[in-house]
């Protein structure tokens, strides 16, 4: 399917045109009710890619399009660099004054952005992830990790737990330093050329480790790293290590699903519902694991959600780009979450957390949004809920 469609094949490329495919979510759920098995994410991501090399944009589009995408997220440095700077913001109460102050609701959209943000960890808590980490008792498999880059600077706990997680149950746990960004947000905005060459680098990292699985715990992440094999399909160097390496990456729950994992012992007396990611759920046909994996968790109560298919509106940066449609999906899927009167929404997607986080806030709910490797990672550990950092 790479190479199926030309610049000369599409109608014109013009804003109308431009509108349909923007507004779409690529969230995937046509994929899993077309009785015809049509790769429709593979299709849209194709036709960004499309109208972004044959468009002219902006010169303010291109600035900030090569700074986020060529110069941000495929350099660690200038990441961790701006996420210290984000840390100080908050920490030196610099949010707090800027949000006091009202300055935001003259910023437009930018101002609604800031709002996104979440409590940015410490710096140095990400440099704590080891190349190697050891198997807790015997060495059952070797698996390689993918921290992300996001998610390793917003959620750096999640990192940790999933690396805990996994040595309790006997995996020895190799994390590159050479790998980078997966591309993901690339595809997402039509940069399909610079997600490849990502692609590349990632499989490079990880092609001299003999492992069982590589595992990811970002479902949107995960969705594109499965799909190397159809990003690469057509490099006669990469195609065949592409296939390999797509068949070899896991979710988080997919794999603890998949091997004879050991039950947690702690106690988590609470009311949990599981909201599905949709690049989890329709990218990659990862449903029953997720609530299987929490359902070992001693004394917790699973709660079904109504509509947990359904997208919450983050849907990579379509949140960003699409504000206002982000926000009316997002007012949906908060009635049926405050119906559940659930103590924590579980869910396994940055994104995902972060919109919904922000839709408990923006609807004052006695709950949390926390990834469902992070309740097992507590569980584990015998980390009562009443000691839980608020």
């Amino acid at each position: 399917m790479g190479s199926a469609f030309k610049p000369q094949d599409a109608t014109p490329l013009n804003e109308d045109w431009a509108e349909y495919i923007y507004r779409c979510l690529d969230c995937r759920a046509c994929e899993t009710a077309c009785p015809s098995g049509v790769q429709f994410g593979e299709l849209l991501e194709q036709a960004r890619a499309i109208y972004e090399q044959n468009v002219h944009r902006s010169t303010s589009h291109r600035f900030w399009s090569d700074l986020v995408f060529k110069q941000i997220l495929p350099n660690r440095e200038r990441l961790d660099l701006i996420f210290e700077l984000m840390w100080l913001y908050q920490k030196l109460g610099i949010r707090w004054l800027v949000q006091k102050s009202g300055i935001l609701k003259l910023m437009g959209q930018l101002g609604q952005m800031e709002s996104l943000l979440p409590t940015i960890p410490p710096p140095s808590l990400k440099y704590t992830i080891r190349d190697v980490t050891p198997a807790i008792g015997e060495t059952r498999y070797r698996v390689g990790f993918i921290p992300g880059c996001i998610m390793n600077q917003v959620f750096t706990e999640t990192n940790l737990a999933t690396i805990r997680v996994l040595a309790e149950n006997g995996c020895e746990v190799v994390t590159p330093r050479k790998q980078t960004c997966c591309g993901a947000l690339h595809l997402h905005n039509g940069s399909r050329d610079l997600a490849s060459e990502l692609a590349k680098q990632n499989i490079d990292a990880f092609e001299e480790e003999q492992l069982d699985a590589i595992i990811i715990n970002s479902a949107g992440c995960g969705a594109t790293l499965k799909e190397y094999e159809a990003l690469l399909e057509n490099d006669d160097v990469y195609a065949e290590k592409a296939e390999h390496f797509s068949h070899t990456m896991r979710d988080i729950s997919e794999f603890l699903a998949e091997i004879e994992m050991i039950p947690p012992q702690g106690e988590i007396s609470r009311r949990v519902t599981y909201d599905e990611p949709c690049h989890l759920l329709h990218g990659q046909r990862v449903k029953s694991q997720p609530r299987k994996v929490l359902q070992t968790i001693p004394e917790l109560e699973l709660i079904e959600l109504t509509e947990s298919e359904w997208c919450c509106g983050s849907a990579g940066i379509y949140n960003i780009t699409q504000p206002e449609l982000s926000q009316e999906i997002l007012e949906r899927k908060m009635v049926h979450i405050a119906e559940t009167d659930a103590d924590i929404v579980a869910t396994g997607n940055p994104g995902c957390l972060l919109q919904i986080q922000l839709g408990i806030k923006k609807h004052n709910l006695d709950m949390k949004a926390m990834h469902p490797v992070t309740l097992l990672d507590y569980a584990y550990r015998g980390v009562a809920p009443e000691d839980w950092d608020e």
